[in-house]
């Protein structure tokens, strides 16, 4: 496959070098695009050396098979027919196209078969948090009709991109040498802090984050599941987490849901409290599952359950589930 990634100097983009190389995805040809500022730079992959070019209004897109795009949703809205105009696949990371009807919007443990109607040679990729979920959320609604769900997150400093990650290290420097704390990613100092706001406030009260959550669950799981969210950024370098609860047509067992998702295609059952064995985004950045624990009846609902799941934002949540969509695309594309 001729192959190229958009954005292949941000966080996301280096992780899909490091994805492609380490699941071993045919690459035949490899083209890097990045801005002004990340043109000319060079990177490996595969014992080779790529130069990033020049994201331009231009051909450079003819003979790629599959683009990997994640430079944020202005450049994909505004380079999307430069993309797919010879017949690309766009895999586009942004939320530029993620409720439009005629794109479809994939996780491949949950609804890979969308991925195969696409009028506008467009996939999207949903936003971390909402990957994450509707992974573990799938194995529960394969017992019984999830009706409700209320999800609190623990964001990492990855969500906001490298440079909020680097952010994060050097408040925790300069507090330390008593200097004045940088804040320039998130909208208050996020070392020794949590802040209860990601992405812009919204009319209902609810963040665009809180928003996606809820709409792009629908979508993805094709489903009338009603979704109220409160996303959290804490200070973690990498890895979210997430206190699920969910309320299900049926009772459902904890024995009946743990056996789901130790069942389940990309989930890992972590759930031994006694032994002190649960998720934790400290020991689970750089893995590619979900991983699930503390799973137990709602005290409140004989129909609830509730569940914490980690997974690492820059791999499931953006990189890997592009990943997973080509390569599931290389396999059942006619």
């Amino acid at each position: 496959m001729n192959i190229a990634i958009v954005g292949a100097s941000g966080a996301v983009g280096q992780e899909l070098l490091a994805v492609l190389e380490q699941r071993q995805f045919p690459v035949s040809e490899l083209k890097l695009f990045g801005s002004e500022r990340s043109a000319g730079k060079t990177y490996a992959f595969k014992g080779r050396k790529y130069e990033v070019q020049l994201l331009q209004h231009d051909d450079a897109f003819k003979g790629v098979d599959i683009a990997f795009v994640s430079a944020g949703a202005g450049v994909s809205r505004a380079y999307a027919e430069d993309i797919t105009r010879y017949g690309a696949v766009m895999i586009d990371n942004s939320s530029a196209f993620r409720l439009d009807e005629d794109v479809p919007l994939v996780v491949p443990e949950v609804n890979a078969a969308d991925a195969l109607v696409r009028p506008r040679n467009i996939i999207a990729n949903p936003n971390c948090t909402t990957i994450q979920m509707v992974v573990a959320l799938q194995a529960i609604e394969r017992l019984s009709h999830i009706k409700r769900v209320h999800v609190s997150t623990y964001q990492a400093a990855s969500g906001a991109g490298a440079q909020a990650m680097k952010e994060l290290e050097d408040q925790y420097r300069q507090i330390l040498n008593g200097e004045e704390v940088t804040v320039n990613k998130f909208a208050y100092q996020l070392a020794y802090n949590v802040i209860p706001h990601i992405d812009v406030f919204t009319d209902n009260g609810y963040t665009k984050e809180e928003m996606k959550m809820h709409n792009e669950t629908r979508k993805i799981m094709h489903s009338d599941v009603k979704v109220s969210a409160t996303c959290v950024r804490v200070p973690s370098l990498r890895a979210h987490s997430e206190s699920v609860w969910v309320e299900t047509e049926r009772p459902i067992s904890v024995q009946e849901a743990k056996e789901a998702f130790s069942k389940a295609q990309g989930c890992v059952l972590m759930d031994d409290p006694e032994n002190k064995i649960y998720p934790m985004p400290l020991f689970l950045s750089g893995k590619d599952e979900v991983f699930i624990g503390r799973v137990r009846k709602d005290m409140t609902d004989e129909n609830g359950l509730t569940f914490w799941c980690v997974s690492d934002q820059i791999r499931k949540g953006a990189a890997l589930n592009a990943v997973q969509i080509a390569e599931w695309l290389l396999t059942n594309e006619q």
